[in-house]
């Protein structure tokens, strides 16, 4: 597949897959053998739709009406990069944290590495600290840090 595939396989990605929910399209598009870094906190591993579908399934119980927009696509060869940002309203208990119906704006960059159709490799970047403090699950401390000389 050319570049232009490869992003317009990462587009279709996103719309389907996040904006329609149509789990199908993972088990489509990610390889069996996919891995996927960065999805959950930590250092946790995604290893193919087995996987991402529960993850998924659980993002979208939490923020049913979620939208992601694709900022920016780019590829070279067999990677593309993808700048998404991301409006959702915080409705289900799904992430172990009561519905507080609050509105959710984050941002992110993902890159994949495509083969055959297939998304075999993903590095995912978002702004979960954003998205948990945004529906007050995380308060930051004050330091002195922000205060001027």
């Amino acid at each position: 597949m050319s570049a232009s595939d490869n992003i317009n396989l990462m587009k279709r990605w996103f719309r389907e897959v996040w904006n329609e929910g149509k789990t199908q399209t993972i088990h489509e598009l990610f390889s069996a053998n996919g891995i996927g870094r960065g999805q959950t906190s930590g250092q946790g591993v995604i290893h193919g739709p087995k996987d991402f579908v529960p993850f998924v399934n659980q993002i979208r119980a939490a923020f049913p009406d979620i939208k992601i927009t694709v900022e920016d696509a780019f590829g070279v060869d067999d990677k593309v990069v993808v700048r998404w940002s991301a409006a959702m309203t915080h409705c289900g208990n799904d992430l172990g944290i009561p519905a507080t119906g609050k509105s959710v704006r984050i941002t992110g960059i993902t890159i994949t590495r495509i083969a055959n159709g297939q998304i075999i490799e993903g590095w995912d970047n978002w702004d979960q600290l954003g998205l948990m403090e945004q529906i007050g699950a995380y308060k930051a401390e004050t330091s002195g840090l922000a205060k001027s000389a």
